[in-house]
Order: structure tokens, then C-alpha cells, then sequence
């Protein structure tokens, strides 16, 4: 074990513990899924329970009506309220510093700028891994991983109509658990942009954000060829490149390149949970027995839910122009 400075696992608790905010920031203001999911509305913040109950609800009060003088009121049970379940989901990521590192690092100064290099390239590791993992089915590592875009929204299998969150949208009477969904099975056009988007809409509840590929997003771009081009302001102070569609702000991903799709969400209905004790939460920094190195992990307990999938469009089948 190398010798040193007598604080330095407690200097490396203490700055870590003390840049968590500045992490969280940097990661969920890093691409335009986190940004939306983030900005203008907080994190919901769970203490804890078996699973992540979101109440939900389909269907109108029968009971609502007009009467006459001494007509009988309706008091029938009320049905059209229900709830989804999502299973809690764990992500983790290990700060590493071996001996030799501690060694080359005595002073304080050292040893906090050597710490602010590894939480950096953990920091940016997070961000392409999460962002990865939120426009996956669930599926992945061993089915560990949090629900992702083609979960909550397209399910991976294109349709939108299979279970999810404990509800089998399959069955005719679930069919206000479906997601809606255009097979464009050809070049992006505004018809069928406009097509998925109005049936993702009521009245003024429409979707807050398109997502797609660079190479779709260009088509899109192509499509306004001499006409005025309008952005959205809070997207581009965010640092995103945007186009407006129907006054909604449209922007790209690298993560979905080649995959040919567009999701257009409604945050409103789209939710990171994450529980109130344990959200990028560092554990102390240790020192094994067999090894020559101190580590602390960060340790995140959560999952990305959604209210409602009927308020979420998916296009997929894009091809190129």
C-alpha cells in the first residue's frame, strides 16, 4: 500500500461528495433526451417502496352530467383509473485510484486535481452509457438495464402494443396503452410527421420534443428548402441544434443513427424516478485488502417511466431520401 498523505481517503470522500451536484448537471444537460427529460421539471423523487407505482388515468367519470329537480344521481363505481409498475433498477459506476497514482499525488492539491480527472472520465463515460441505455427496450445487460425510448414508447418491437409496466396493451380493452406508431416503410415526408404527431395530440397536450438520427433530421431540414426556418431558443441555449415542427423543437442523436426512426414524446407523461437516498450517492472511499488502489462507487437506484403512451408518437421504417 503506498504511503502518504494521512487525509487522503477523507480529502477523496469529501470532493467527491462535494462535486456530486456538478456531475448530475453536467450529465443530464449533455444530449437533448436528458436535457428534455430534466429541463423545466424536476426529477421525481421517491423514498422508496416494492415497486414505482404511476397512477394512471384512461378513461372519464360516467357519473358527470346534467339533472333536472329531483333526478336520481349517479353514484356508480367509478372505473378508469388505474396504474403501471416499474421494477426499481440499480446503475453503478467505480472511482479507481491505485498506489502508485496516490504516491505521484501527495499534496492536497495534487490529490484533488487527480480526483477531478477520474470523476471527468467517469462523468463522460455516464453520459454515452446512459444515453445508450435510454433509447434501449430494457433488454440489455441480462435485462438489467433501465427502460429505454424503444420501451416506453416504441418497444422494441415496432408496434407499440405489447405489455409494459404490468399492463398488456395487446388486449383491445388496454388499446389507450399504445403508443402511436407510423411505419413510414419510405422516405420521411411532413404528411406523415404531421400524421403521428396530431394523433399524439389533444386539444393543446401535444408533444414537447422530436428526437431523431442526423440523417433524418437532414431530411427533415431538406423538406423546408425556401422556407423561413424557425429554432427553438431554450433548445439552442442548451447547446442543440434545432429546426421547429409544428412548433416543436426537432433535434438529433448520434445514438440513433442508421436506425431510421423519430420518437416524438410528451415529457409531460415521461419520467426519470430516482429515489431520494440513493441517486449518484458515493459510497466511502476504501481500501481492499488484496489490492493496491482506494475506490468508491456511485450508486444510482431509479428508472425512466411513462403516464401515458398514447401521448407519444413513433415513426420507424425511415429510409434515406
Amino acid at each position: 500500500m503506498a504511503a502518504g498523505n494521512a487525509n487522503f481517503d477523507e480529502i477523496l470522500s469529501t470532493t467527491l461528495k462535494n462535486y456530486i451536484p456538478k456531475l448530475t448537471d453536467n450529465i443530464f444537460s449533455a444530449r437533448p433526451l436528458f436535457y428534455a427529460l430534466t429541463n423545466g421539471q424536476t426529477i421525481r423523487r421517491v423514498s422508496g417502496g416494492a415497486n414505482i407505482v404511476v397512477p394512471l388515468i384512461y378513461g372519464t367519470n360516467s357519473t358527470a352530467g346534467s339533472y333536472s329537480g329531483t333526478d336520481t344521481i349517479s353514484t356508480t363505481a367509478q372505473t378508469g383509473i388505474s396504474a403501471a409498475e416499474y421494477s426499481w433498477k440499480q446503475y453503478a459506476a467505480t472511482v479507481t485510484i491505485n498506489g502508485i497514482e496516490e504516491a505521484k499525488n501527495n499534496g492536497e492539491a495534487q490529490i484533488i486535481d487527480l480526483l477531478e480527472g477520474k470523476i471527468f472520465q467517469t462523468q463522460e463515460t455516464i453520459i454515452e452509457n446512459m444515453n445508450t441505455m435510454f433509447y434501449g427496450n430494457s433488454t440489455g445487460n441480462g435485462g438489467k438495464d433501465w427502460n429505454g425510448l424503444a420501451a416506453c414508447v416504441g418497444l422494441g418491437n415496432d408496434d407499440g402494443s405489447a405489455a409494459f409496466a404490468g399492463i398488456d396493451a395487446t388486449d383491445g380493452d388496454n388499446s389507450w396503452w399504445r403508443s402511436q406508431v407510423t411505419n413510414v416503410a419510405g422516405a420521411l415526408t411532413q404528411a406523415n410527421m404531421a400524421t403521428t404527431y396530431n394523433n399524439a395530440s389533444v386539444g393543446n397536450d401535444q408533444p414537447t420534443i422530436i428526437i431523431t438520427g442526423q440523417a433524418q433530421y437532414e431530411a427533415y431540414e431538406a423538406l423546408l428548402e425556401g422556407q423561413i426556418r424557425y429554432t427553438d431558443t431554450d433548445m439552442a441555449d442548451g447547446g442543440f441544434q434545432n429546426l421547429l415542427f409544428k412548433g416543436c423543437p426537432i433535434t438529433f442523436d448520434g445514438v440513433l443513427a442508421g436506425e431510421g426512426k423519430m420518437y416524438m414524446l410528451n415529457t409531460k407523461y415521461l419520467q426519470l424516478v430516482a429515489h431520494s437516498d440513493v441517486w449518484f450517492k458515493p459510497t466511502p472511499f476504501v481500501r481492499p485488502t488484496n489490492q493496491d488502489a482506494v475506490f468508491s462507487q456511485l450508486l444510482c437506484y431509479g428508472e425512466l417511466t411513462t403516464s401515458n403512451r398514447a401521448r407519444q408518437g413513433y415513426l420507424y421504417g425511415i429510409t434515406p431520401a
